[in-house]
């Protein structure tokens, strides 16, 4: 019988423990889509203790304590201390056996604290003590975890709004680790709401100096800020979509719609697809022009219970998969790019498993031979980032597509803590590898092939691909 958690987790071979252990296991870690908080990392915030790092927005672990009983006070409520929200967790962690936060909360505690014990109710004092007490070291900083999970680069998650100040900090002290910031548009596409978007409109106007009063002064308010991201570093964006948008609309069309509704007045349904639409199209552009990399979130229905959104608002836990019929509007949206050559290389995240089939066809049909992978079918996101999301996701782009340029995972994370994801990720690689040589599916003959392949998908096809 295996042992849990011990040096070969997950790998159930000889040849998935050597193409992990001698070819994946030290590769440094490159983060490219997060949630990090740049201002955290510029100022090396010191974490007060376990229950601080781990339960603060973490919505992953909120929606497990609602489950199994817990008070929303021990998840979201302020006036709760850490303690006790780290006391119901550890009383919840013994019921989420094979749910993958289980895995997860054993691993950060080991690679992290060195601590092998199983968190439950029995031990919950004395780990939460002994991370705590490493916690307010140095060495247990923010910058002193990425350190010590050989992180190389970070990718944050940044509105065109924002004032990048903690990135061009980092960059001009010249930190080891490059943290970039990523454009993310989507509050510049939500017109749901009227008022709402007036103000986030006069915002982008105030920080970018252009006076916005109809849609060619948006867009050109947009490529002011897209320029200043690019000169920080930024690479990629990132686009957070119920479903893609590709109806066809006329400029005067735009024009309109956006006078519609920077004017306070509610738009149709039909109006609001074709602007986000539009938009979507804009924005491609840009980011082609500029050689960056696009990336699409897709298939989230987004705050399902109003009494508790009311109560403790957005990405507090009562998001759910989707079910899109997307694959037309898809196509038609790369297709529209690639008829004008104007498609940049795009990563794309399906959120509902049922997805994957579709998603690694459909980047097959814009590969152009220019990049090696040009078009990517995205990690396991969100609900998917757990081991059969992940082996299903590897298992469909190896039938249909190639697993050799698939650029790898990320920990889509607000945490510090979380990077022991790409290690869970490379131990499920080299087990699904290291299985197929074992069964004679792969030539055993050609494992330093194997063996570079594993390399390239857990750090250099990233590296190359977004050249950082």
């Amino acid at each position: 019988m295996k042992q849990f958690l011990d040096d070969n987790f997950v790998l159930q071979n000889e040849t998935a423990e050597y193409l992990y252990h001698q070819h994946a296991k030290h590769l440094p870690i490159i983060d490219y889509h997060c949630h990090l908080d740049p201002k955290q990392i510029a100022e090396d915030y010191q974490f007060d203790n376990l229950g601080e790092i781990w339960l603060s927005g973490d919505h992953y672990k909120w929606r497990a304590m609602r489950t199994n009983g817990i008070a929303e006070q021990y998840c979201t409520g302020k006036n709760t201390s850490d303690w006790k929200k780290f006391e119901k967790w550890a009383e919840t962690v013994p019921y989420t056996m094979r749910n993958p936060l289980y895995h997860w909360t054993h691993l950060e505690l080991k690679t992290a604290f060195g601590i092998t014990k199983l968190l439950k109710p029995e031990t919950a004092k004395e780990i939460f003590d002994e991370c705590t007490e490493k916690l307010r070291t140095p060495a247990f900083s923010a910058r002193g975890l990425m350190k010590h999970y050989n992180v190389e680069t970070v990718c944050t998650t940044d509105d065109p709004i924002d004032s990048l100040e903690y990135h061009l900090a980092l960059k001009n002290e010249g930190f080891s680790i490059k943290v970039l910031p990523t454009w993310r548009p989507d509050k510049a596409m939500a017109v749901e709401c009227a008022a709402t978007y007036r103000t986030y409109i006069e915002k982008l106007s105030e920080v970018s100096g252009i006076a916005i009063s109809r849609f060619s002064d948006l867009i050109a308010a947009l490529r002011n800020r897209h320029d200043y991201f690019a000169s920080i570093g930024c690479k990629l964006s990132d686009h957070g979509i119920e479903e893609f948008y590709a109806e066809d609309y006329s400029q005067n069309e735009i024009d309109a719609i956006f006078n519609k509704v920077y004017g306070g007045k509610e738009l149709t349904h039909e109006e609001r697809i074709k602007f986000k639409s539009a938009m979507l199209v804009e924005g491609a552009i840009m980011d082609w022009e500029k050689g960056w990399t696009q990336q699409f979130h897709y298939g989230v229905i987004r705050n399902n219970n109003t009494r508790l959104f009311n109560q403790v608002g957005a990405d507090t836990g009562f998001d759910s998969i989707g079910d899109f019929t997307v694959a037309k509007a898809m196509s038609k949206f790369l297709n529209r790019l690639d008829m004008n050559n104007q498609l940049t290389k795009t990563i794309i995240y399906n959120l509902n498993p049922r997805d994957n089939d579709m998603l690694a066809t459909m980047i097959g049909n814009f590969q152009d031979g220019s990049v090696a992978g040009k078009i990517q079918f995205g990690s396991g996101w969100w609900f998917l980032d757990q081991k059969i999301g992940m082996e299903a996701q590897i298992n469909s782009l190896s039938n249909l597509g190639l697993l050799s340029r698939f650029v790898g995972m990320l920990t889509d994370s607000r945490s510090f803590l979380s990077y022991p994801r790409h290690e869970y990720f490379r131990r499920i690689l080299c087990n699904l590898i290291g299985t197929d040589i074992e069964q004679g599916l792969l030539p055993s003959s050609e494992l330093p092939f194997l063996s570079k392949l594993v390399e390239n998908v857990s750090y250099y096809n990233a590296k190359e691909f977004f050249k950082f």
